[in-house]
């Protein structure tokens, strides 16, 4: 049990104690996301409200897919006070839980205020049985996996889930949303204005929002009738729709539903769709 008498995401302005325990395989910009808004958060209010840290399990420094590692302060302590542990990881997870770590992070958790994984660090924060009886979420690449090796847990297709003092992400863009949440639940919807503007970001998605299969940009805006048709496709991914069925959803004919695509993509509807 985590200890939860006071929520994190809260009007606080005593400082919050974060710890980060960094695994190798990890994205790179999970890790940013996670920490960048906090560092400027403190720049822009001027105060350390976000004593953060980074921990390895083994003290040296992860290695990040793409093979920039990541410094960090030392060795996870699970004896180390914190107010929140938030656990990030990839590639290879499996390869860390070990009985050893899983026991450091029950009891860093019943200590802490409040517990997240980061994308893949789910499976590691729902393998400590920390997320037993709750709502939570992963990368949409390993939900049906996550969702059988999990019975207990309420698996979520959202960007971010809060289930009391347990936090999950689906991935970096997430990531960065739940932690401007944390930010303007602390310290207020300016400072968090302001910190998005810092890296010119615009947070358009509400938490609950499902992950999108297809991550289209701005597709919307280049054609509508291509982006419509993606997220018919990915709506029906179980029951896939007939490319003529697509074509009349989107207002257009099955032919210039495929002009379309080869211009836009370089490939028939039907072979997209397929991969």
């Amino acid at each position: 049990m985590i200890k939860s008498e006071k929520s994190v995401f809260r009007a606080e302005r005593e400082t919050l104690k974060v710890t980060f325990l960094v695994f190798s395989g990890s994205s790179i910009m999970c890790v940013a996301s996670a920490v960048d808004p906090l560092r400027a958060a403190n720049r822009i209010s001027g105060e350390t409200l976000f004593d953060f840290k980074l921990v390895s399990v083994t003290g040296e420094a992860p290695v990040t897919t793409c093979g920039l590692p990541v410094a960090v302060s030392g060795r996870f302590d699970a004896a180390e006070p914190t107010d929140v542990l938030v656990v990030v990881a990839g590639f290879g997870t499996q390869n860390y839980a070990t009985s050893g770590l899983l026991s450091g992070l029950r009891r860093a958790a019943r200590a802490a205020r409040a517990c997240g994984g980061v994308e893949a660090g789910t499976w590691l924060v729902a393998r400590a049985g920390l997320l037993e009886g709750r709502s939570a979420t992963t990368h949409w690449e390993d939900m049906e996996d996550f969702s059988s090796a999990f019975p207990g847990v309420d698996v979520r297709p959202d960007r971010y889930v809060i289930d009391g003092p347990v936090f999950t992400s689906g991935g970096a863009s997430p990531t960065f949303d739940l932690m401007l949440h944390l930010i303007r639940t602390r310290l207020g919807m300016a400072v968090a204005l302001d910190v998005a503007s810092v890296f010119i970001y615009d947070q358009a998605r509400a938490a609950t929002d499902a992950q999108p299969l297809v991550s289209l940009g701005r597709l919307d805006g280049y054609d509508p009738r291509l982006a419509q048709a993606i997220r018919l496709m990915e709506s029906h991914v179980d029951q896939p729709l007939t490319v003529e069925a697509v074509a009349k959803r989107a207002g257009v004919t099955a032919r210039t539903l495929e002009s379309i695509f080869r211009k836009s993509i370089g490939e028939t509807p039907g072979a997209y769709y397929l991969r």
